[in-house]
């Protein structure tokens, strides 16, 4: 079908466009250009933190879930070393290593840490074995064992779940400073 043209001898489109594979090639649709999106723009452009100075005393902003400092050591991955300042640790594989600065662990039904950890909160269903602080929160799932110095806040052991070695509960205060006041009483 040839294309009708105007009283000016303008070519104009035919009224249904061809089917694809029967001539003509389809155009598609195109889109008026669009506004940019303020709010993602806002977000992504943040002040500058001032330098810090040795000495000054670190504060840590509120993070929401994308800014979150998250270590996932997978199924059949070996880790040991220094771990500090992550936000929070997922174990499924195996890790030895000293735990520091981190606010929460999960090990996996496959996970295993060996080592220590000073951690806010923990939620095991694997196994640790080692010297444990946890501020806040243990929770060993039925799957779970825990085995060594273990220190709590408060601790949830699910039935089936297996806790051994020396065992305390803690009072909301930093472990290191119950140390101090225990030698400061036993040396008086």
């Amino acid at each position: 079908m040839a294309d009708a043209s105007d009283d000016l001898g303008i070519p104009m489109k035919p009224a249904r466009p061809a089917a694809p594979g029967m001539g003509a090639p389809v155009k598609p649709p195109t889109m008026p250009p669009r506004a940019p999106d303020l709010a993602r723009a806002a977000d992504a452009i943040r002040a500058p933190e001032p330098p810090r100075r040795p000495g000054d005393p670190v504060t840590q902003p509120r993070r929401n879930e994308a800014e979150v400092r998250k270590l996932i050591v997978g199924r059949e991955i070996t880790l040991s070393g220094e771990i500090t300042s992550c936000d929070m640790l997922m174990v499924e594989g195996s890790v030895e290593a000293n735990l520091t600065n981190c606010r929460d662990v999960d090990i996996a039904e496959s996970g295993l840490f060996k080592g220590s950890a000073a951690i806010e909160e923990a939620e095991i269903r694997g196994r640790f074995e080692g010297n444990l602080v946890v501020r806040k929160r243990l929770l060993i799932k039925a799957s779970g064992r825990v085995s060594g110095t273990i220190r709590y806040g408060q601790i949830e052991i699910e039935c089936g779940g297996q806790i051994s070695g020396d065992i305390q509960a803690q009072p909301g205060a930093e472990p290191e400073v119950m140390t101090d006041v225990a030698t400061a009483r036993a040396a008086s």
